[in-house]
């Protein structure tokens, strides 16, 4: 039932996850997977199968500005139905395992939105992979697991970054926790305030939006694009938005401040600082889905010890872009348009 009590919190009865799971079956024998677009295609408004309390709920998230991350609970998952957890994404024997929970997970990023994908991650899939990958343990990505995942907002160096991340815990037995910070709730001085409000820092992509697509499409044009803005990025600002309710870009590993400022290295590091002090645990539990606004969130994980035996933490990843027009609109050729 829900929990009236709270805005950001929905627990599905016995009943609603019924329901789910027959509007699921109907929408698989269409025989399509949302880690594809034609999925979308397929079921524009495949939304509207929700459970109704549900389709409120994240009707009424979307609509309230003040509630900056939710989570949904009571999606039953059969953990050996869904497998042991892949050792990388490349490798999944397709994507059979988890194709009812990436429906009804898709069900849910379209009510709030337009999902979409980058075509230099995982090869452009709209449904990816969170889950550590051997070898990359102390990279700063989704598959690194003995480094803390520093605060970041997704894409940060893009101006077309999504609006919602969507994190669906496939597995997660260790209850390894992401950690959220709403921008509202940190406090800084009026003088680093107006200084991350300025265009004084440089944002860079991640390794992996050029690692990936180096070893597996080296022509590609995104890659171009990429490298592009990691060797000529944009002095952009922290904040940006209504300054009295800013919006927030950040990616602590993969940012710098634009020549030598000490006044902005100051004020980026009195942000980190509040960042860690009003962070709060979430834990993408097996069965539980973490939708986090990406312009008012920042967020970390936690380290953890991967064992590599089939049992570690694997979450599912639906980015989304609140406007449906703003995906289809000739921003970038490396948006993967629906």
């Amino acid at each position: 039932m829900r929990d009236t009590l709270r805005k950001d919190r929905y627990i599905m009865s016995a009943e609603e996850a019924c329901a789910l799971a027959g509007a699921v079956d109907e929408l698989r024998a269409g025989g399509s997977s949302p880690a594809g677009p034609d999925f979308y295609d397929r079921h524009p408004s495949s939304h509207e199968l929700l459970p109704a309390g549900l389709s409120r709920f994240l009707d009424e998230f979307r609509r309230d500005g003040n509630v900056p991350v939710c989570e949904v609970r009571g999606f039953p998952v059969d953990d050996a139905a869904v497998g042991p957890t892949p050792d990388h994404w490349d490798l999944r024997d397709g994507l059979e395992s988890t194709a009812e929970l990436d429906i009804a997970v898709a069900m849910c990023a379209s009510a709030l939105g337009e999902p979409f994908a980058w075509a230099t991650l995982q090869c452009g899939r709209l449904v990816q992979d969170v889950f550590p990958i051997r070898g990359d343990e102390r990279r700063e990505s989704g598959h690194g697991s003995d480094a803390f995942l520093q605060f970041h907002t997704d894409d940060a160096f893009r101006p077309d970054s999504c609006d919602y991340i969507l994190l669906f815990g496939v597995r997660n037995h260790d209850a390894v926790p992401t950690y959220v910070s709403a921008v509202r709730d940190v406090e800084l001085g009026d003088d680093d305030r107006r200084v991350l409000s300025e265009a004084r820092f440089h944002i860079i992509p991640d390794d992996e939006h050029i690692r990936q697509l180096e070893l597996r499409a080296p022509g590609d044009p995104a890659l171009r694009k990429a490298i592009e803005m990691r060797d000529r990025p944009a002095p952009v600002p922290v904040l940006f938005g209504n300054p009295f309710e800013p919006c927030i870009r950040l990616d602590a590993p993969y940012m710098s401040c634009v020549g030598d400022d000490p006044a902005a290295r100051r004020a980026l590091d009195a942000l980190a600082a509040e960042l860690h002090r009003v962070r709060r645990p979430l834990v993408a539990a097996q069965g539980t889905l973490l939708i986090l606004n990406n312009r008012s969130v920042a967020h970390a994980r936690e380290s953890f010890t991967a064992r590599y035996d089939g049992t570690d933490r694997w979450l599912r990843k639906i980015i989304v872009s609140r406007d449906p027009g703003e995906v289809r609109k000739p921003v970038s050729a490396d948006r993967v348009r629906l």
